[in-house]
């Protein structure tokens, strides 16, 4: 372990991430009906809780790591490792307590096994599979991303199939859910995500020198900032509008970014690191021009679905949830996108649009309910880090 992540571990033991509770803590011990726990440690967020078959969220706890990885201007995969194995324990019991459920009451452990960091996915399903074996419990292995397409579900009545937006710091996809693990893939992002963009451009501006946002994550700063910039002071070229299809491109957008940051610190006479009297404007105009690529790209996909009979044109409903979609300017560009073409338009509460258990959990219940996946051995279960955003659909172009 480098000098780096020591330092940050030393850190966290002087003043540990927050912890954040349920507020819909069940005290009871009369429950009905199935109940899961779900175990999520992805990336940089130890979730746990319990959900059972009717959708209540029995407990739930979420250890952050993000103040830890604020202070190195990214996630250092050793140190997400170490404090998913300091933390998962105690988040596991403290979700369980809460929800006044034991382990001998579980129908099923749902944990996340792909995609994400193999260091973090590693620690997740150790103790799971651990778990199941001590408790002799079925064990329900969880993509992320069908998770974060489902949770939907949990807190609205939708009916498939439906069409869902992704939008994180790893991810930008587009696809149909047709049902539980049925998914039509309609386009994703050909390099890196918006979230990534968002956090390396709020680097390179260094936000975290800038006043107002010193202990903000990089994608929230320019938000902020966005608030209070004029965007028509820049203009970026949006990506793809060549290409007739329902995918992403940011990492062009990025460079051009880039490019015009270097221009104004040579005009104002300041060294990279320095924060620049446009910063405002800059965010603004790169959150624009993140929102309008997104809208662009998603309207293609709600004609698409339409013309091809593949979402009613009377009940069509447009899903978004990931991290992304707590930015309130790219949610309200989609709002508007959704009633302009008659689509409802549906968001899960952001606690449960970033990284938590309650997904895993209630992905547990949506596989034990119809069936999929469910296991009663775990031979030969592995993570799976690489991203795959749908495993075995068809990639559809427009």
């Amino acid at each position: 372990m480098n000098s780096v992540a020591k330092s940050l571990l030393e850190s966290v033991k002087h003043g540990r991430a927050a912890w954040l509770r349920s507020s819909s803590a069940h005290s009871g011990k009369q429950h009905l009906g199935k109940l899961v726990l779900g175990i999520e440690t992805s990336c940089d967020d130890t979730g746990a809780a319990v959900v059972d078959d009717a959708g209540n969220i029995l407990g739930e706890a979420l250890h952050s790591q993000k103040k830890v990885h604020l202070q190195a201007g990214g996630i250092i995969p050793v140190v997400a490792q170490q404090l998913h194995r300091e933390n998962i324990e105690r988040v596991v019991k403290e979700a369980l307590h809460i929800s006044g459920v034991s382990v001998r009451e579980l129908a099923a452990v749902a944990t996340t096994v792909k995609p994400g960091l193999a260091l973090s996915l590693g620690v997740g399903l150790q103790y799971s599979l651990n778990l199941v074996k001590e408790h002799q419990k079925p064990f329900i292995p969880i993509h992320h991303m069908e998770a974060h397409a489902l949770t939907v579900r949990l807190t609205h009545p939708v009916q498939f199939p439906f069409l869902v937006l992704l939008l994180s710091g790893g991810h930008c996809i587009l696809a149909v859910a047709q049902g539980v693990s049925d998914f039509l893939l309609l386009g994703q992002s050909l390099d890196i995500a918006p979230g990534d963009m968002l956090d390396k451009v709020a680097r390179r501006l260094s936000l975290r020198k800038h006043v107002e946002c010193h202990s903000m994550a990089g994608g929230k700063a320019i938000e902020h900032l966005a608030q209070s910039g004029n965007r028509h002071q820049h203009t970026f070229r949006l990506p793809m509008q060549q290409y007739r299809n329902c995918d992403f491109s940011f990492s062009g957008l990025q460079c051009l970014v880039n490019k015009a940051i270097i221009q104004k610190e040579k005009e104002e006479g300041i060294q990279e690191g320095e924060i620049l009297s446009c910063v405002k404007d800059i965010a603004a105009a790169v959150q624009h021009a993140v929102a309008v690529h997104i809208i662009q790209r998603t309207y293609r996909a709600m004609l698409f679905c339409i013309k091809n009979s593949i979402l009613s044109s009377k009940n069509a409903t447009l899903v978004v949830s990931g991290g992304v979609a707590s930015n309130q300017y790219i949610r309200k560009g989609l709002q508007t996108l959704a009633d302009v073409n008659d689509f409802a338009f549906l968001c899960p509460p952001p606690r449960l649009c970033t990284d938590n258990g309650v997904m895993i959990a209630w992905n547990g219940i949506e596989r034990l309910r119809a069936g999929l996946g469910v296991l009663h051995s775990t031979d030969g279960v592995r993570y799976e880090p690489k991203f795959f955003p749908f495993p075995g659909k068809q990639t559809w172009k427009v």
